[in-house]
Parts: C-alpha cells; sequence; structure tokens
C-alpha cells in the first residue's frame, strides 16, 4: 500500500494531541483562576464617594432596605437612593458633619453623588431583583450581612455557576416573604427542604425554567 503521509506525520499527530492536552489544561486553569473569589472581588471594600454604613443604618438605626432602595419590590433594578433620600434625614441631623460635605454638595448643585458600582453584571446577564424578591429570596442570600458592613463590598462571586446553585435547588434558599429583608433571618436547622418546596409551590416558582439559558440570557 501507497505511503500517503510524510514521514513526520506521526511526529504530527502526536504534536497535535500534547498540543491539545496542553490547552485544556490551560484553559481549566484559566477559569479555575478567574473563578476564584480574588479575582472576583469577593468581601473587597469598594470605596465610595460617602461613606455611608450599612452597619450603622440597617443595623444599629434598623432603617428598612426599602427606605432607600425605593423600586426593589418592583422593578429589576434595586435603585441607588437619590440624595433627597439622604437629605430627608439629614438636613436635620448631623448637619454640617465633615462626612456628609459631598452630600450636602450634591444637594446644593443638584449634581447626584457618583457613588461605584459594586455589583456590576455582565451587560449580557438580566437579573430582576423584584422577581428574587416576591420570590422569597432574602437580600442577604446574596448581598450577605449587609448590616454588619461598615463598608460595601460583594459578598457572592455572582458567576454563573454560584447563580446556578440556587436555580437548581430554590427550595434550599426560599425563605417566607415576611423574611426576606430580615437580615438575621436563619434557616430552620431542619425541614427547610420541606419549608423550601411548600414554598416554591407557594410562590409558583417555575424549577424546569429556572435553569434554562434564556432565564438569565436574553
Amino acid at each position: 500500500m501507497p505511503n500517503y503521509f510524510p514521514p513526520n506525520a506521526n511526529a504530527f499527530a502526536k504534536w497535535l494531541i500534547w498540543g491539545g492536552v496542553v490547552f485544556m489544561a490551560l484553559l481549566a486553569t484559566s477559569l479555575t483562576v478567574f473563578a476564584r473569589t480574588s479575582n472576583n472581588k469577593v468581601r473587597v471594600p469598594i470605596e465610595q464617594p460617602v461613606a455611608f454604613s450599612h452597619a450603622l443604618h440597617n443595623g444599629q438605626l434598623g432603617l428598612d432596605c426599602r427606605y432607600c432602595h425605593t423600586s426593589v419590590e418592583v422593578a429589576a433594578a434595586a435603585n441607588i437612593p437619590p440624595t433627597e433620600t439622604c437629605m430627608t434625614c439629614h438636613s436635620q441631623i448631623r448637619v454640617g458633619s465633615p462626612q456628609l460635605a459631598a452630600v450636602q454638595a450634591s444637594w446644593d448643585s443638584g449634581e447626584p453623588l457618583a457613588w461605584n458600582k459594586v455589583h456590576d453584571l455582565a451587560d449580557f446577564v438580566y437579573f430582576n431583583h423584584s422577581a428574587h424578591i416576591n420570590k422569597g429570596i432574602g437580600c442577604s442570600s446574596c448581598h450577605g450581612r449587609i448590616d454588619q458592613m461598615a463598608a460595601i463590598w460583594k459578598n457572592e462571586p455572582m458567576t454563573m455557576g454560584w447563580c446556578l446553585e440556587c436555580h437548581r435547588n430554590p427550595a434550599a434558599q426560599v425563605r417566607p416573604r415576611s423574611e426576606v429583608f430580615n437580615m438575621a433571618y436563619v434557616p430552620p436547622a431542619e425541614g427547610q427542604l420541606e419549608l423550601g418546596e411548600q414554598l416554591v409551590e407557594a410562590y409558583h416558582i417555575n424549577e424546569e425554567k429556572l435553569p434554562q439559558c434564556s432565564t438569565c440570557h436574553r
């Protein structure tokens, strides 16, 4: 039988196979490094134009999340509060404090404060706050114990894999709607899955649709 391949064909095939192995190893390593919390800025405080403390306002003073984030129950975005919201209190409280100089300047000029994003999701990801709130997913499930944060940071990686952990098993995370804004809520030590399954049915959570690509990528 005639030889249709040059003598170095076997060597080329071997290099091709080893090249594929090396490529897959590098790809796996890259994905692992990317998924690490250090690369997702998890628990890294984000500097803001005003040293706003959720630990003080939400934790100590008991200010409800919805006082500032007014649209969280009815809209996709949990709005950043306008300066007017700050001034409903600080026109009377701690007036003239150096810590509030940027707030006062914003109020006087009419220019909004330039807050820095903490959760900067990719453009190809659709996320709806109201859908999660109304289906019994607590603020602390994604944002952590905001009531204990003097500085704000991202508490979870917000990667697709992390989101899918809940989307594939919502019963493990869902809580009564009355407890959604309760930062100190602790699920029952026993019976969470039973409670969760009841709430999944009561809140009409479509478990088949949750893991589908089109749920988050539209």
